[in-house]
């Protein structure tokens, strides 16, 4: 039987037509509503020549659209490429023409930076979701409007690939993960059985939907046949409001967020009554949240996945706080190794390289072949993290992905920041790490070797990064250095750098 993602919205409206499935504010929308728009989006998309394999780009919000994107492209076999919002426009230009977008669909909130670059991208088509789209988009209910909501052919499926997710890249270039139908078939899976349906039957989505762990949710709900409450952007207080409002049992969070709800003001008097379980990415949580949340009836089980293979480990509630700082043991469907510099699994206890191997690992890299086969070797997903695990299976990642930083739940790759500052003229050397910040977790620092006879101030290059990089990637705190510490091969040498001025 062949597994179209798309195909699972047509079968989840003929069981469930009148079920709702969809909130958004405003919005609400049934299980068979959510169908008919996924329809008229795939058949627009036909008559404007999309087909079988070509790339849709979305700059958005947490938006009902993203919907029949998502399903509607699945059904024709196309391609869904969500973009980080909070990128700046070269960074947006980039991913658009290195995946060959055919069509770009952008919300309102975007049309500045879409007009910045719109000269410069491949689409052939530019659609706003919008009231008032600037005259050189098309309205994206145009588009709707005017085409069939009869099912289209269904199109491709398995092994193809449904969406490209761009994660930072550690050569400074960002990388398309090419994540499949089959991929998202088994994320589903991996959570049903490994989960349960603990998630009960509505659950809120406030992460961004460009964020692989937030678009794991609509595939999983829809076949589970469970209500999506879609928080446009994160609002601690709005938040609240829609978990009181919408009976909310689950939801997927960051550790930052937990923090961010707990100083809303008035935050006890909320109704959390139907909360049942919280699943938690990017980073440990404290144990002293755990407690709190655990006081409430609600468990926080935190997962630890990549965007290459979203499940790789989960820490259930009965050890969360005998096993506090470790990510889990492996999801039903997924194998884990430990392995040394030679590929040899380690022993209990010992550090090494997180190996996996799951039905729902990345396709590979867009047009990177040479990645690919890096990171995929035997079928085993090299993630690069460092970890160690004990006598009874529970993992401890003990080292970021190569020298990643995770701010407010983004991966940020140094490398890709170092070569944007090196573009500044008066930069003859710079370095980025990681330090701690009370707000976000960790954030970025650039170390930075001034040309000699130039003069530069943290102040200059903060407001030099304005537009260049996005906003979460540009350096909260500058330090100056007279030069950087490399390995003989040139290597820039972290580790000292954060003894030094961390």
């Amino acid at each position: 039987m062949r597994i179209n993602i798309g195909e699972f919205l047509t079968r989840r409206a003929i069981l469930t037509p009148e079920r709702e499935g969809l909130v958004c504010e405003e919005v609400r929308r049934t299980f068979g509503e959510i169908n008919e728009r996924a329809n008229r989006l795939a058949n627009a998309m036909k008559e404007l020549g999309v087909s079988h394999g070509d790339r849709v780009g979305l700059l958005a919000l947490n938006e009902p659209e993203f919907y029949e994107l998502y399903f509607g492209l699945g059904k024709i076999g196309a391609m869904l490429v969500p973009i980080n919002y909070r990128l700046a426009g070269p960074e947006i230009q980039f991913i658009l023409s290195d995946c060959d977008a055919k069509v770009f669909i952008f919300g309102k909130e975007f049309a500045e930076v879409v007009n910045s670059i719109r000269t410069d991208i491949p689409a052939e088509t530019l659609a706003a979701i919008s009231d008032e789209p600037p005259e050189w988009a098309t309205p994206y209910e145009t588009l709707l409007a005017g085409a069939s909501d009869e099912e289209p052919a269904i199109t491709g499926g398995d092994d193809d690939t449904l969406t490209i997710l761009y994660t930072s890249g550690t050569t400074g270039r960002p990388k398309g993960a090419e994540l499949t139908h089959n991929y998202y078939y088994w994320n589903s899976v991996q959570l049903s059985s490994t989960l349960g349906l603990d998630i009960g039957s509505t659950s809120l989505i406030a992460l961004p939907l460009f964020h692989i762990g937030a678009l794991a949710g609509p595939p999983w709900l829809i076949h589970c046949g469970g209500k999506s409450v879609l928080l446009r952007s994160l609002d601690p207080k709005r938040f609240l409001e829609l978990i009181q409002e919408e009976k909310v049992t689950g939801f997927g969070s960051v550790p930052q967020l937990l923090d961010f709800l707990k100083i809303v003001p008035d935050f006890e008097k909320y109704d959390w009554s139907s909360v049942r379980v919280i699943l938690v990415y990017a980073a440990p949580v404290p144990v002293n949240l755990l407690k709190e949340y655990a006081a409430s009836g609600i468990e926080a089980r935190q997962l630890y996945g990549l965007t290459e293979c979203n499940t790789a480990t989960v820490l259930d509630a009965e050890n969360a706080l005998a096993k506090a700082g470790s990510c889990g043991r492996p999801f039903f469907h997924t194998e884990v190794r430990v392995v040394d510099l030679e590929g040899n699994d380690v022993k209990t206890g010992e550090k090494g390289e997180v190996l996996l191997r799951a039905p729902n690992v990345m396709k590979g890299y867009w047009n990177r072949p040479k990645d690919t086969a890096e990171t995929i070797r035997d079928g085993w997903l090299h993630t690069g993290d460092i970890a160690r695990m004990d006598e009874e299976g529970f993992l401890y990642i003990m080292d970021r992905k190569k020298d990643m930083i995770i701010s407010g739940g983004e991966n940020i790759y140094p490398a890709e920041i170092e070569d944007s500052l090196l573009n500044n003229p008066k930069i003859a050397d710079v370095a980025v790490i990681g330090f701690t910040h009370e707000k976000w977790g960790e954030a970025v620092k650039a170390i930075v070797v001034v040309k000699e006879g130039e003069t530069l101030t943290e102040e200059e290059l903060i407001e030099w990064c304005q537009g260049k990089i996005g906003k979460f990637k540009i350096p909260k705190t500058v330090a100056f250095t007279d030069a950087i510490p490399r390995t003989p091969t040139g290597k820039i040498l972290k580790r000292v750098l954060r003894e030094q001025f961390n």
